[in-house]
């Protein structure tokens, strides 16, 4: 090559760079570093552009005078092309235009995106995370009722989920969902599905929606008549409706007392109790039998054991499905557990004037498990586990009856009352009548005589002596 036309070269680079750097690209430059191979040089040795080598690619460009070098992490150079052309509109700010004109598309089509779809796609990604059909299907429920209320007032669109049209679309559940509880669990599965339309890009925000006051009744513990008046009146009560196969009618009672004194005893959950299979009543080589089943609700494993007595009248219930106690096997556990409590147990309930609030009828039975083992001096964690709840759900609900609590408490607080009396004791023998409280000590002789006119004392030192020095 002439001198004349290596110059000729370099000026056209040269132009091609400046090009570029006004066209404010930075150019840069795919370059490739020779290594050996088994001992032996790469046979591209000294052509830092060799296209056919493998050996490892790099990328070098120059910015304000200072050249920079990275690596390309390819042997491939089309790949390095790749990598070379992205570096590229990084350095040139084309990235940010192209996130911009993309969050641009994404907005409108967030504007477009059609509520039917939405849905589709939420409980297509609630079934992928393996929710259970019964969830599911309150999800699909859920939001058929807010589709068909939104198509009614002639909104098709996610975006059109305002604040106000949640407003409307909730004001008649107290009317559709008597239960606040009911309320606020609906309630919560709208907002799952607003935050991931929001987090889908599908709305700039999640709008709010109405909060409903939870009036929780408490699902007090049965007390030991209450009890005994249910278990008296099983063979006296009028069900909602009976078994209407002949013969059946004493089998069914025989199950409803098995079922109430398995519930007592083990503290299953209702869907538990009804769906237990005959084999999860074990008889250990200890002779204890233990109840040992997993909680549908948590799947938390449980092994409770039960007095011998509950567990033989258990077992010898006759059932069509051999495999269960109670259940036949066919339909779905809530379901068979809905069918005991209003048919049987609510019933029972009335017939026996246990005066039950609420809708957990037969929650009592495993609150009454719960408390009694507390009020015995059975630690929270342990019941916890019995139960298989958490230890916070269970401080939750139980912290009431923990044997030692409340009387910790009245030791503490009755202990101020005895340190005042001592105190103003003390005073009164040194000078033979109530001195002037000091303020040190004001507030334990305003607790004595609250305390002392309170029981009515007729103590001398009950009050001050009209003599005593004020």
């Amino acid at each position: 090559m002439t001198r004349t036309n290596e110059v000729s070269i370099t000026d056209n680079t040269q132009n091609i760079m400046h090009g570029l750097n006004g066209m404010n690209i930075t150019p840069v430059v795919i370059f490739v570093r020779h290594s050996t191979k088994n001992g032996k040089p790469c046979r591209y040795a000294g052509d830092e552009f060799a296209k056919k080598c493998d050996c490892r690619k790099h990328l070098r460009w120059r910015r304000n005078g200072v050249q920079y070098r990275q690596k390309a992490n390819t042997r491939s150079w089309a790949q390095a092309e790749q990598v070379k052309r992205e570096l590229e509109d990084e350095l040139s700010g084309k990235t940010a235009e192209r996130a911009k004109r993309e969050a641009e598309k994404a907005a409108a089509d967030a504007a477009t995106k059609l509520l039917a779809d939405a849905i589709e796609v939420f409980i297509t990604d609630k079934t992928t995370q393996g929710l259970s059909e019964g969830v599911i299907s309150g999800y699909k429920n859920m939001l058929d009722r807010l589709q068909t209320f939104c198509e009614s007032r002639n909104i098709y669109t996610v975006r059109g989920l305002t604040a106000d049209v949640m407003t409307l679309f909730v004001k008649n559940w107290p009317t559709i969902y008597p239960s606040s509880i009911t309320r606020q669990k609906r309630r919560e599965r709208l907002r799952s599905f607003l935050r991931y339309c929001f987090q889908c890009q599908w709305l700039e925000r999640v709008p709010a929606v109405t909060r409903f006051k939870v009036e929780i009744v408490p699902t007090l513990p049965l007390k030991a008549e209450e009890f005994t008046r249910l278990l008296a009146h099983i063979n006296t009560m009028d069900a909602k409706r009976w078994d209407g196969k002949t013969g059946t009618l004493a089998k069914t009672r025989d199950k409803l007392r098995a079922l109430i004194l398995l519930m007592r005893w083990s503290g299953l959950a209702i869907r538990d109790a009804v769906t237990l299979e005959r084999e999860e009543i074990i008889l250990g080589e200890d002779g204890v039998f233990r109840v040992v089943t997993s909680r549908t609700k948590t799947g938390t494993h449980v092994s409770v054991p039960i007095l011998p007595a509950v567990a033989e009248e258990i077992l010898a219930l006759e059932n069509s499905n051999p495999k269960y106690l109670f259940w036949t096997g066919k339909g779905k556990g809530e379901t068979i557990a809905n069918v005991w409590t209003v048919r049987y147990i609510r019933p029972l309930f009335d017939a026996a004037k246990v005066v039950c609030n609420g809708h957990m009828v037969s929650h009592r039975f495993r609150d009454t498990f719960a408390t009694d083992l507390l009020e015995k001096g059975v630690p929270m964690e342990e019941v916890a586990k019995l139960l298989g709840n958490s230890l916070r759900v269970c401080e939750k609900h139980y912290s009431a009856w923990v044997k030692g609590r409340q009387e910790r408490a009245d030791a503490l607080v009755m202990g101020t009352w005895r340190g005042g009396e001592k105190e103003a004791t003390r005073k009164e023998n040194d000078s033979g009548a109530v001195a002037p409280p000091s303020k040190h000590d004001r507030a334990p002789q305003m607790l004595r005589r609250f305390s002392v006119e309170s029981n009515r004392f007729t103590s001398a030192a009950a009050a001050p002596s009209p003599d005593a020095p004020r």
